[in-house]
């Protein structure tokens, strides 16, 4: 009984909630993590040879890993500020056709549309439809920039840069796409005084082939 009689009065000393009076909130719900990207080896390997040689020069710099299409952000120690899903050109290849920097969008051929390979020094610059970019390449047109407002809404691009595969990223006519927060937040504080350096890992050229200081690096180490 007495067990009983403990158990009621506990009851009683709790308070009951009155009518329309605010109950506690619910936990929220955690929020989704981000996807890990992952580098590719060569990644990995040109993400170590930076920041081991000091290749960066005292400036910020990024990675950009077309067959992953993925871009690593570092500031200018070296430390990682973040990696984010890419668009790339639409064409597979590593370097610019002559003179397609002269040439209008609308003109471009299909082998045309592709992201240059190799190590640039980007700087804002001049405004492309009344905005200034980061110009990685001025004299090809290869600009890094989020996903543009006039963009074809069938090419779907935000879709396509959030899909969980890089199969289909290939969709710029070459500049490199990023995302809007990331690119606000993040990419243009770090460049937008000195510009920075941007590695863009090849398609089918050697790595070597198109960052000699690799080989250097690879003798050194062996």
């Amino acid at each position: 009984m007495k067990p009983i009689l403990r158990a009621l009065a506990a009851l009683m000393m709790i308070t009951p909630v009155a009518a329309g009076a605010a109950r506690p909130p619910k936990p929220a719900k955690a929020a989704p993590a981000d996807p890990v990207i992952i580098p590719s080896d060569g990644a990995a390997r040109v993400m170590a040879w930076v920041a081991a040689s000091g290749d960066n020069r005292g400036l910020p710099w990024a990675v950009v890993d077309k067959t992953q299409a993925a871009m690593f952000l570092f500031d200018a120690k070296g430390k990682l500020l973040a990696s984010v899903p890419v668009l790339v050109g639409i064409a597979t290849g590593d370097e610019a056709s002559p003179g397609v920097g002269g040439k209008k969008l609308a003109d471009l051929g299909p082998a045309e549309k592709t992201t240059p390979a190799g190590r640039f020094l980007a700087r804002f610059g001049l405004p492309v439809a009344g905005q200034r970019v980061l110009w990685v390449d001025y004299a090809t047109s290869v600009a890094l920039h989020p996903i543009p407002s006039d963009a074809g809404a069938r090419e779907k691009r935000r879709e396509r840069m959030l899909s969980p595969t890089p199969e289909d990223n290939r969709i710029t006519f070459g500049c490199i796409n990023v995302p809007k927060g990331f690119y606000g937040r993040q990419l243009r504080p770090q460049f937008q005084k000195k510009g920075g350096y941007v590695y863009i890992l090849p398609d089918t050229k050697p790595l070597e082939q198109v960052f000699p200081r690799l080989r250097v690096q690879a003798v050194a180490a062996s």
